[in-house]
């Protein structure tokens, strides 16, 4: 029997949202007859064969981000056109209780279907039994944000198709939709069938709870985990599973009416996931005692400083705004953060008087090289033309600058380093 765990699907603790990650190019049509049978479902209510055609290609490219399915829906970003992601949706009925009920009696009179579904597969009569399972022509609901006023549109049958492939694999994605996860229709299945084959304890009175909840199933036999560790000396504790190589993906969130910007919360949960497994890996907090700022320019500079798209632009406008910055102080310090992290961030921000040592060293040292006189001040010495500048860090290292000259407008270049001759000589215009 196998069952989709690790990289296949993240299920939460309740198992009614399993999300999948997204597939690389390539991927193929469904191959099932219940696959088949999803597509048909939504082409059977579409008005344009291209659009569906152009959204099993956008499916095959790999276009579909990863996949949430919940009770009653289907979600994903899917990538089109634009540079920000569309988020599709398909909407199916769950089954109310009656339906799951006597759903639930006919799987426990027909032991194969159970051992079908364990194999991942889905036989027609449970299919399209007495309570149908697949949706009919106008039972799925699409949606989508994208601009296209005729549905569906080419991201929802994307997601269609990217759907069929995932009920391809596992059956019990669409006994989810409609309203139950895995771990509990089998656990419910198993009280069943214990019902239907054991004598209730004590001889064939049922207990008048019992009578009223068929699923519960009898008492039975066993001692208590307590009473034998009471006995006896308690085994050792095990040792701590290993460290995982690195963070996981984090799950696809959908967004709510009023709710929070699931590309926000992606951001906010690889970030922690990073945290959690450094902290896990090393015992330390690689951002302990981090400031508000100095947080909002680490997690900018994990994007690129130049070339932005429209996603981090906005992202950058977004921390600058909540740290009281505007965008081109972030921008500095990203340049900085980048050159030596937090320790260049400080040498960006934080002029300081050090102690007798490399500083009084330096001027020397630079003079010696031939080149002119700098200006000190602090922790800083400047070219006499106005366009270099040295900052020696708390960590011991020196930081180049640049600036136009007659401009106070520093900006870090260069890698730092411990010789202030050789980092002057290497920025721009810095032979003697």
């Amino acid at each position: 029997m196998t069952r989709p765990t690790g990289a296949r699907a993240r299920a939460s603790a309740d198992g009614l949202r399993r999300t999948f990650p997204a597939r690389p190019a390539g991927d193929t049509a469904a191959t099932t007859w219940w696959g088949r049978a999803w597509v048909t479902a939504l082409t059977a209510q579409s008005r344009d064969p291209g659009r569906l055609e152009r959204g099993s290609d956008l499916a095959a490219r790999g276009s579909v981000d990863a996949v949430t399915v919940t009770p009653g829906l289907v979600l994903a970003y899917v990538h089109g056109s634009r540079p920000r992601p569309y988020r599709a949706r398909l909407r199916v009925r769950p089954l109310t209780d009656d339906d799951w009920a006597r759903l639930l009696d006919h799987i426990a009179d027909h032991p194969a279907h159970l051992a079908a579904l364990l194999d991942r597969e889905l036989p027609p009569a449970l299919a399209e039994g007495p309570v149908p399972l697949l949706p009919g022509a106008g039972d799925l609901i699409p949606d989508c944000t994208c601009p296209d006023p005729v549905r569906p549109c080419k991201h929802a049958a994307a997601l269609c198709h990217r759907t069929a492939r995932l009920l391809d694999q596992d059956p019990f994605v669409l006994l989810l939709l409609r309203g139950r996860g895995e771990d509990d229709l089998i656990d419910t299945l198993t009280r069943l069938s214990i019902t239907r084959v054991a004598p209730a304890p004590g001889g064939d009175e049922v207990p008048d709870d019992e009578a009223a909840d068929p699923y519960r199933p009898p008492p039975l036999p066993g001692v208590r985990a307590r009473d034998v560790l009471a006995a006896g000396p308690r085994p050792p504790v095990p040792p701590p599973p290993p460290v995982p190589e690195g963070p996981a993906a984090p799950p696809s969130y959908p967004s709510g009416h009023g709710g929070p910007d699931p590309l926000a919360l992606d951001q906010l949960a690889t970030q922690a996931a990073a945290r959690a497994h450094a902290l896990l890996a090393t015992g330390r907090d690689p951002l302990a005692g981090l400031g508000h700022w100095a947080d909002a320019v680490r997690i900018a500079a994990a994007r690129p400083g130049s070339g932005l798209t429209s996603a981090a632009r906005d992202l950058y406008a977004r921390l600058a705004r909540a740290a009281g910055r505007d965008v081109t102080d972030l921008h500095r310090a990203v340049a900085a953060w980048q050159l030596g992290g937090e320790a260049g961030l400080v040498a960006l921000e934080e002029p300081w008087d050090p102690p007798a040592g490399p500083f009084d060293r330096a001027r020397p040292a630079l003079l010696a090289a031939g080149h002119p006189r700098p200006r000190p001040e602090r922790n800083r010495l400047t070219h006499p033309a106005g366009d270099r500048q040295l900052r020696l860090g708390r960590d011991g290292l020196w930081y180049g600058y640049i600036s136009d000259p007659g401009r106070e407008d520093w900006w870090p270049t260069g890698t730092p380093g411990l010789d202030p001759v050789a980092l002057l000589g290497a920025l721009p215009g810095g032979g003697v």
